[in-house]
Parts: C-alpha cells; structure tokens; sequence
C-alpha cells in the first residue's frame, strides 16, 4: 500500500451515494428547490459524467454539445485573447480550460463542489490551472461590469427556475458590448420523450407546456432533479428584456460518421431533428432610454 496521502481531487465514487430511486412528475417548483435538488445531483453524479464524457470533452476542450460542435469551428465567441471571460454552469470547467490556452483569462463557476474538485484534478493534468468559484447563476459572486464574455456550454441555465434573475446577473456583470454565448437543449425536443432511438422522434407533449420536469425520490419524497424548459419565443424575450442583441442562432447538425449516443442524443434523432441550440447575443450600452 502507497504511503501517500490520498488525492481529495481524484473520482471516486465511493465518496457519494448511489443515484436514488425516483419518479419523474411535471410540476412547478422554485428556485430554492431547483438549486438543491441540482446540486446534490450533479455531486452524486459528477465521476460518472467525467469517467463517461471526459474523453470526449478533453481536458482542455470546447464543445458545444453532443453533436461535437467546436468552439474552435463555431466561433461564436470570438478572439479570447486578453479577454476576462466567465464560464457559468462550467463542471470541470474543460471550456475555460481551452479559453485559458488561447490566452484568455477564464474563470469557471458550478453548483456543484464535486464538478470542481474534477476540475482541480484538470488542473494538476494539464499544467492549465481555471479559478473556480462554487455559486450559482442567479447570484453571480462577482462585480459589475467584471467580464468581457460569458458563456455556458449545456451549464446551469436549463437548471434554473428564475432565468430572468439568472439573464439579468449575467447582464449585471458583463461589460457593454460584452458577448453572452450559451447552449441548450433545443427547445423543440421538449416534445418528445429523451429516448435516443426511433421512440424519440414521435411528439407527445405540447411544445408550449412549460411545466417544469421534475424526480422526487422515492424514499425521502424530497425533489432531486428539475430541468426548466422554455420556447424560442421565451429565449429571445428574456434576452431582449435586459438589453442583449441576438448575433447568432446556431442548429447543429449531425455530423457524418458521428455515432456517439449521449442520453437522448443520437444519430437517429440527430439526422432528422436538432438536439441543440447555440445561442450568442451582445449586451448592448445603456442609453439614456435604457439606463
């Protein structure tokens, strides 16, 4: 037996509790619970979502969603260089990582302390060392005007029940002309059930039903996982409110020979429908109408 001391930044599972039994309901639920539900979860599940995603991801990666859409080819962005740039929802904050290589200077943020502690591990492996701070996207722990961009690559956004808060903070700390960038599941497969096979192409909820989906654990009757969906309509709404300009609206195909399967994410949903929404959007500089 090594006489080390053991890494607390290495996966291990036996830190955390297998997932619960649950049943899935679609009902409201508030922030509060939102966040800790979200939060126990995504540290009950963080070595597993490494262990199976890490490699695609890379250390140091940007990808944008299950499709493989790259930073790199999407540009969405733009040049990082010199720039403070804010990762929100950032898991082992791959994303800034790369930000960081490019020379900018990255910073993540997640609800989830073991998705840091993953990102510490990142740190050690690649010599690219990402600040990260534990918090939330609708109490961003920073000043105003302390960013050039932010961006969330599949982060909190769908996990909040407060999005006008959570746009309003992102606002609040971005410089004007700063670029907002942000990836969500596609709002149109809110109709259909996540099944990645042939099941997954057939409509059986309304699109402009916004009642939250929600699990509740079977034994403790406590909620233990919330995701938020809102139409188009609503991105652009909410975005429009608290002065951001839409720039770019990417829907990423699926690419040739891609097979990965990633929850509902698969070829044969990825062929006929899109699985992803990019979204990129400039704060634009108060005005005396709008200050």
């Amino acid at each position: 037996m090594s006489g080390a001391a053991p890494d607390p930044h290495a996966p291990d599972s036996r830190h955390h509790p297998p997932m619960p039994a649950v049943t899935a309901h679609r009902r409201a639920v508030t922030e509060a619970d939102s966040r800790r539900a979200n939060e126990a979860d995504w540290d009950r599940y963080a070595d597993e979502y490494q262990a199976t995603h890490g490699a695609f991801l890379g250390d140091a990666g940007f990808v944008w969603g299950p499709e493989g859409l790259t930073e790199a080819e999407a540009g969405v962005l733009g040049d990082v260089t010199g720039r403070d740039v804010l990762e929100v929802g950032c898991g082992a904050a791959q994303c800034s990582r790369w930000v960081r290589a490019r020379g900018g200077r990255g910073i993540g943020l997640d609800l989830s302390f073991r998705q840091l502690q993953h990102s510490r591990r990142l740190d050690d492996a690649t010599d690219l060392v990402v600040p990260t701070v534990q918090g939330t996207a609708t109490h961003l722990p920073f000043a105003d005007a302390a960013f050039d961009a932010v961006f969330s690559s599949f982060g909190a956004l769908q996990f909040v029940a407060d999005l006008d808060r959570a746009v309003a903070e992102t606002a609040r700390v971005l410089r004007p002309g700063g670029r907002f960038a942000f990836s969500i599941t596609h709002p149109t497969r809110w109709m259909f059930p996540d099944d990645p096979e042939e099941g997954g192409l057939v409509a059986t909820q309304s699109y402009w039903d916004r009642t939250p989906y929600v699990e509740v654990d079977d034994d403790t009757g406590e909620v233990s996982y919330v995701e938020h969906h809102r139409t188009l309509g609503d991105w652009v709404a909410v975005l429009a409110r608290h002065h951001f300009a839409i720039v770019a609206l990417l829907e990423p195909p699926w690419p040739e020979g891609h097979d990965r399967v990633w929850g509902g994410w698969s070829r044969t949903r990825g062929l006929l429908t899109p699985g992803t929404a990019v979204i990129a959007a400039d704060l634009r500089p108060p005005t005396p109408a709008t200050a």
